[in-house]
């Protein structure tokens, strides 16, 4: 069980399950909250699952013990059957759950464009564009859910972070993808581009954030982590990224 949690990519699936559960409480409550959170959680999982099949000879390659595929701790015939049973389980919670049709429709375009982007658009100038979508259906899916339409700022505040996380993202492992021909456009771009996207959006978010609920808080968090993907270490600037994601959230609601 640890090595599927741990093939899942545990550290972004616990902390955008977290963001779904945060906003779902403030938009529902507690009990519709934890099942619309455990189905966005069989979502990601499909999405890391789904990451490190295709990327095992990648990952085989440069040695990356730290995959449980790679260190023989999982063998690809049960990651491929956690699959199999997580994939309905994934339908019927998100489209017959309190999302509902359209909100678990929704969220579940976002999760397809997560397996898209690890076997097609991770290697291409189009790299960011699945981040963006998928971020900004997450919360639009819950704010659907409740018979509202998502604000504009919401999107784009989704869409921002989605990007910001796909450069954040990438940082820790560029001189390898390239030894690997994957040029995706943090790749094409290079470390110290990549970063200032990165500072460059987390600011851009932050500001819109601001507007709506003069946050001074949020504001000063916002800015700090911008500061720190300018200087911090490649392994660090992602879960600074997402610790920061989470502070804005709990600050905002």
């Amino acid at each position: 069980m640890l090595s599927l949690l741990r093939a899942s990519h545990f550290g972004p699936t616990f902390a955008v399950t977290l963001v779904s559960f945060l906003l779902a409480v403030s938009l529902w409550w507690e009990g519709p909250a934890f099942i619309i959170a455990f189905g966005v959680f069989l979502g990601q999982l499909l999405v890391g699952w789904s990451n490190d099949l295709n990327d095992y000879q990648d990952d085989l390659k440069h040695n990356r013990v730290n995959k449980p595929l790679v260190s023989g701790q999982l063998s690809a015939k049960k990651l491929k059957l956690a699959i199999k049973i997580v994939v309905p389980m994934a339908l019927i919670f998100n489209l017959f759950g309190p999302l509902g049709l359209k909100g678990g429709s929704l969220y579940l375009f976002g999760v397809g464009m997560g397996v898209a982007y690890n076997f097609y658009f991770k290697a291409t100038l189009f790299s960011p564009l699945p981040y963006a979508l998928a971020f900004a259906a997450l919360v639009s899916s819950i704010v659907i859910s409740t018979d509202r339409t998502p604000p504009i700022w919401l999107i784009t505040c989704g869409a921002l972070l989605g990007v910001a996380a796909h450069f954040a993202n990438v940082l820790k492992d560029i001189d390898q993808d390239l030894e690997s021909k994957i040029k995706g456009l943090p790749q094409r771009l290079g470390k110290r581009a990549s970063r200032i996207i990165c500072a460059s959006l987390l600011i851009g978010t932050t500001l819109i954030l601001h507007s709506i609920v003069g946050n001074t808080p949020l504001l000063v968090i916002g800015l700090i982590a911008a500061a720190i993907t300018s200087i911090a270490p490649n392994s660090v600037i992602f879960k600074s990224l997402i610790i920061t994601v989470i502070i804005d959230l709990i600050l905002l609601l």
